[in-house]
């Protein structure tokens, strides 16, 4: 039940889709690389970028706006650069007066932050879109075979995969207290907010102990049925002539973006 929250993958018949994981997970890489080396106001090299994750969505058959609308989730996360507005020497635009300081924004200031706003956004597009398309299994498949620690690729996998049993627990824990907790019609449960924060902290605790006793009882489970540190997964990982074709043209295009943003 809880499975189906996390998973992201939407199974399509498409090229994308039928790319090895490894392709599309150093794809990914280079284009958030490439995203990161453009210059602060490339609008055009921009602008082709998020082109290029459009069609790939298209592409791929989840819509024009599949990532796009799913990536505005991470925006939050690039609100720091908004001091940028008033750190980096320019052109004043305006100023704001904050108690005994004044706040001046410059066009320098806004040009960075609207790049980093842009890098950020594009990057978290085409990490939507590489889930979206790729099973988790053989993502991290992928990455084993492109040479990621495997310490990494086993805290990601267990991670990903037991995040709904922690869930589960959580869920039960809330189902205790609400059974435990009488109230009456039109009064407010519970008491003060210290009191609140006692009881939330022991179900903190509870959920820690339950979730390592949980774990020892999963992994020994694992043990018993053979498992040795490895995920396998059913898809043969072969790169074909398509996957060698689509990295070359993936290449040629994250090359043409960066000449136009040198233009």
């Amino acid at each position: 039940m809880h499975a189906n929250t996390f998973d992201r993958y939407e199974a399509r018949e498409s090229l994308i889709h039928r790319l090895d994981p490894r392709v599309k997970v150093v794809v990914t890489v280079l284009f958030i690389v490439s995203n990161a080396l453009l210059p602060d106001g490339a609008w055009l090299a921009f602008l082709l970028a998020w082109g290029v994750v459009v069609l790939a969505n298209i592409q791929a058959g989840l819509g024009i706006s599949y990532s796009f609308k799913r990536s505005f989730i991470a925006l939050p996360f690039a609100l720091p650069a908004l001091a940028l507005i008033f750190t980096v020497p320019g052109q004043s635009v305006f100023t704001l007066p904050l108690g005994p300081w004044q706040l001046t924004a410059t066009d320098a200031g806004f040009i960075r932050c609207a790049s980093i706003v842009a890098r950020s956004w594009l990057s978290v597009q085409v990490a939507i879109l590489l889930v979206a398309t790729t099973q988790f299994p053989d993502l991290m498949h992928a990455l084993r075979h492109l040479r990621v620690p495997p310490l990494i690729t086993a805290v990601v996998s267990f991670t990903y995969r037991y995040l709904f049993v922690l869930v589960d627990e959580v869920m039960r824990l809330l189902r205790a207290r609400e059974s435990r907790s009488a109230r009456l019609p039109g009064y407010r449960s519970g008491g003060s907010i210290p009191w609140r924060a006692r009881v939330a902290g022991h179900m903190a605790g509870q959920l820690f102990i339950r979730s390592y006793e949980r774990s020892d009882r999963v992994y020994s489970a694992m043990l018993a049925r053979g498992y040795d540190g490895q995920f396998l997964t059913l898809n043969p990982h072969r790169m074909r002539p398509h996957d060698w074709l689509f990295c070359l043209a993936a290449g040629m295009i994250l090359l043409i973006v960066q000449i136009i943003a040198q233009v």
